[in-house]
């Protein structure tokens, strides 16, 4: 007994490519019923004409499209706006006294401001129209009866492929910026970052430029720097070791050490651009059979306390020369 199969018909490449047109006006249809207000209008003026649902469906796309563009050109001048009174902020110098005039210090601090201030605002941009442009399609897309959930899986699939192949890049980024947003380092801060010390030059989401006391220009990952040491933020303090001989008369040298530090401390140059306190004299730290050492501290602005230790070690010279009181080397 012959079975007879006679093949099924298949189906052509043309419907398996376009859309079916039919499928989609009766769709567009069903959803501009939904919207009762335009709609009806159209119907209305019309005379309830077939093709009145598709001009409104047209229209409503093309509302969404102009309402998405505008509300991220306000979202971009909003972050614009903070971004630039973020920059502007006040000098570092006001924050100890006033009258204080501005420094290069406060030149590197605006131009740290201005910078981290920038970057966040672009990352801030970036994902305001991602955010914004990527709701706009989907609700055009969801107007034409399109499945959402295809694409959302696609994307949701490429994403994570993206985030397998690029870990590393992604872990700079996310690094680079809570970097910034909790305000770590800047333009200007002398850092350890454990692969390199020195000067900030740049910072950006993905690297930190330094350039080390050798001129030596140095590119750090930021998902590398797993602790970081500032000796810019806030204030720094100078210390500055007197050694005197061992029979010398403690309190002479102590005196002697204070009157030095008013001495300084009253000088309104270095009052107003260098120093943060008053020099203080702690007295002995350390003790030897042929010497010993006085220390004196003194807090100064950020990368100040080079130079101010220098001044203090020359006006404590100068003070030990005229009273007569040898300075000894350490053993």
């Amino acid at each position: 007994m012959l079975l007879l199969v006679t093949p099924s018909p298949q189906p052509s490449s043309t419907s398996t490519v376009l859309p079916d047109l039919d499928a989609l006006t009766n769709g567009v249809s069903t959803v501009c019923q939904n919207d009762t207000v335009l709609c009806s209008t159209l119907a209305g003026v019309f005379d309830n004409a077939p093709w009145a649902p598709l001009v409104a469906t047209a229209i409503t796309i093309v509302l969404i499209v102009v309402f998405a563009f505008v509300i991220r050109n306000i979202a971009h001048r909003v972050i614009t706006r903070v971004v630039n009174r973020a920059a502007a902020g006040g000098s570092i110098t006001s924050r100890f006294r006033k009258g204080a005039p501005p420094d290069s210090i406060d030149v590197l601090l605006h131009e740290r401001r201005k910078q981290r201030a920038e970057t966040m605002g672009s990352v801030l941009r970036y994902i305001a129209s991602i955010v914004i442009l990527g709701t706009a399609a989907l609700t055009v897309l969801d107007r034409l009866t399109i499945p959402i959930a295809p694409v959302l899986t696609s994307v949701g699939i490429l994403g994570v492929a993206i985030g397998f192949g690029a870990q590393e890049l992604v872990k700079d980024f996310i690094a680079g910026l809570f970097m910034l947003m909790e305000d770590q380092y800047g333009v200007g801060d002398v850092i350890d970052a454990g692969a390199a010390v020195g000067t900030v030059e740049a910072v950006t989401l993905r690297v930190t430029r330094l350039r080390d006391s050798d001129g030596r220009v140095w590119y750090v990952r930021n998902g590398t720097i797993t602790r970081v040491g500032n000796e810019s933020q806030g204030w720094s303090r100078a210390f500055v070791d007197v050694p005197v001989a061992y029979d010398a008369d403690v309190v002479t040298v102590k005196v002697l050490l204070e009157h030095t530090a008013e001495e300084m401390w009253a000088d309104s140059e270095l009052r107003e651009s260098k120093m943060v306190e008053q020099p203080q004299v702690f007295g002995v730290e350390q003790m030897s059979n042929s010497a010993m050492v006085f220390r004196v501290t003194v807090k100064t602005l950020p990368s100040a306390q080079a130079e101010v230790a220098r001044e203090l070690r020359l006006r404590v010279k100068t003070a030990m020369d005229t009273a007569g009181i040898p300075m000894v080397a350490i053993a």
